[in-house]
């Protein structure tokens, strides 16, 4: 009951993207019930030839060439109108498809970091791709046969009624038979092809995963364990595949069964009806129904396929609008793309967890003027890297506020409020496209000099100009063939050329060698001078000049001040700092 009550509004969600192509699908429905006429009106013709050709002694060669044009006319004309047809159902379907495809790329782009932290990319990539194919090939049937097949059958009914009412009741009565077992085998292959799309997305997200991480997956010598995995599912899926497509491909070979049998028990009246009575039924009209309760029960065939096809679809769509009906940000703060800061920033009382029963950060409080440079360090999974997600908003705190010159951030939208911070992460992402595009990524009207100065600063210029194209060289998705060194130095020259108002660096030279880090690190000091900068460090000697420096454990800060402070306390950042340069004799 669930189930359909879920296949009910698919159905009735899939429609409402149906109302901007409502001019393609009237004009189909139009061009489909003329074709469908002419495609009925054919046997009336058949049978009038069979009547002059039997019918008298000499026979009527005229009449019977007269038909023959009519016959031809009609199928002509029936073969451009289902030429016209396809035409407007493919438009109709593949509009749909991507109308549906945009809306949930763009749904994705207003997810919470926290969604997609929580779900597999190749599980979401399988959805948007993989199910949005399988859905456009039910949809495609749907429009092709089931209108097609909804009116042939109403069609039919009503020639064959003209014909022998007494032998049309015969075959009504007997044919729903096809649509119960079409029916009875539908509803047991729903969970089955429901399951099978579950499997395949589980399929993508593990290539996806061993294929991003082919160098790790290689150098663990993991290979056999992937192929292991990856078979495990393999047949996981080829089983799951096999029973869908099994029990559902019943359905063609019962219903034909149930319709010969209609066929030969029409065939064996029909004849006898012609015997005892030939001026109510003459063979030719008896060869005309013959032909119409072929066409009759030949859509209750093609109806079941596309009733298999269409369980496979809608499970697809409900997974495809999971994606377009999940959770975004809510949006409340004012969106004033133009407004500037100064950088103050506070926060007070701010307790955050990533899942309720593990609390992170609790009554954190801080203080930043304008222009300081924040260093923060402390030991893995202490808080350093969800302050700067809080700060940013890619997530929300669970109590307290973080205040920006004085407002809450949540009062300030996120394009606003990213628009003035600029970030320089440890793991280095690129796009595929050129360099660049790259560093152009957060100001896309930048000039081709003020790109080249921004790299020129990065210290990235020299290794850009010896690849073969410059910096119109193509990489392939983050990054290709460069090292992480230049992958981060590309990164760098981003932010210089965005030059926002506040800074956050995150591991920012984690990958770089000690020569050019001395280099980055006068860029950066220049970059920074006016400017509220976060570093996050676990390097220490890059943070010796910070304004401050915040030391973390266990979510809250154990100790504050400049390093020559820290130094004198002899605390836990003293232990910190003299462990990384401490020698072994």
């Amino acid at each position: 009951m669930k189930k359909s009550k879920q296949n009910i509004k698919t159905f009735f969600k899939i429609l409402g993207y149906l109302k901007i192509y409502r001019i393609h699908f009237i004009l189909s429905v139009i061009f489909t019930a003329i074709s469908v006429a002419l495609t009925l009106y054919v046997p009336i013709l058949v049978g009038e030839a069979v009547d002059l050709a039997i019918g008298v002694q000499n026979v009527d060669f005229d009449g019977i060439a007269r038909i023959l044009i009519k016959i031809a006319i009609s199928v002509l004309l029936t073969a451009l109108l289902q030429w016209l047809i396809n035409i407007l159902n493919n438009r109709m379907t593949y509009g749909i498809v991507r109308n549906i495809r945009h809306e949930a790329f763009t749904r994705i782009q207003s997810f919470p970091v926290s969604y997609i932290d929580s779900n597999q990319t190749g599980d979401i990539v399988s959805r948007v791709i993989t199910d949005v194919d399988q859905f456009a090939d039910g949809l495609l049937m749907g429009f092709t046969q089931f209108t097609n097949g909804i009116m042939t059958i109403l069609g039919t009914l009503i020639f064959m009624l003209f014909i022998s009412p007494i032998i049309t009741l015969l075959v009504v009565v007997l044919t729903p038979l096809s649509l119960f077992v079409a029916a009875f085998i539908a509803k047991r292959t729903y969970s089955m092809f429901k399951l099978q799309s579950e499997i395949r997305s589980e399929q993508t997200a593990l290539i996806d995963e061993m294929i991003s991480g082919h160098n790790l997956v290689v150098a663990f010598n993991h290979e056999d364990k992937a192929i292991k995995d990856f078979n495990e599912i393999n047949q996981r899926l080829g089983k799951a595949s096999l029973k869908a497509i099994f029990f559902s491909s019943l359905t063609n070979p019962s219903t034909r069964f149930v319709n010969s049998t209609v066929y030969a028990l029409v065939a064996l009246v029909g004849a006898f009806m012609c015997i005892n009575s030939p001026a109510a039924l003459s063979i030719g009209m008896l060869s005309s129904f013959l032909a119409y309760s072929t066409q009759y029960t030949k859509p209750f065939n093609e109806i079941s396929g596309v009733v298999t096809e269409l369980q496979n679809s809608i499970a697809c769509a409900q997974r495809v609008f999971e994606v377009i009906e999940a959770p975004i940000i809510n949006e409340s703060g004012t969106n004033d793309t133009n407004r500037k800061f100064k950088g103050d920033i506070e926060f007070k009382n701010v307790c955050f967890s990533y899942t309720e029963d593990k609390p992170l950060i609790r009554d954190f409080n801080l203080s930043v003027k304008s222009g300081q440079r924040i260093a923060i360090v402390g030991p893995t999974g202490c808080g350093k890297t969800t302050l700067i997600n809080l700060l940013m908003r890619f997530y929300d705190v669970k109590s307290g506020e973080i205040l920006l010159d004085g407002e809450n951030i949540n009062n300030i939208s996120r394009r606003n409020l990213r628009n003035s911070f600029g970030m320089v992460l440890q793991d280095t992402w690129l796009s595929a496209g050129t360099i660049k595009e790259n560093i152009a990524f957060g100001n896309p009207d930048a000039t081709d000099e003020e790109i080249i100065k921004a790299a020129k600063a990065a210290h990235a210029h020299s290794f850009i100009r010896r690849l073969p194209n410059g910096y119109d060289t193509i990489i392939s998705e983050n990054g290709g063939s460069l090292s992480q060194g230049q992958k981060q130095l590309l990164c760098i020259a981003r932010v210089i050329l965005c030059l926002p108002e506040m800074l956050i660096l995150d591991e920012a030279t984690s990958s770089i060698d000690t020569r050019t880090e001395m280099r980055i690190q006068k860029a950066f000091s220049t970059m920074m001078e006016g400017r509220t900068s976060f570093i996050v460090a676990h390097r220490l000697s890059t943070i010796l000049e910070a304004d401050k420096i915040l030391v973390m454990k266990d979510g809250n800060i154990i100790e504050q001040g400049t390093h020559k402070e820290l130094i004198a306390n002899k605390g836990f950042y003293y232990e910190l700092y003299n462990s990384q340069f401490v020698t072994f004799k």
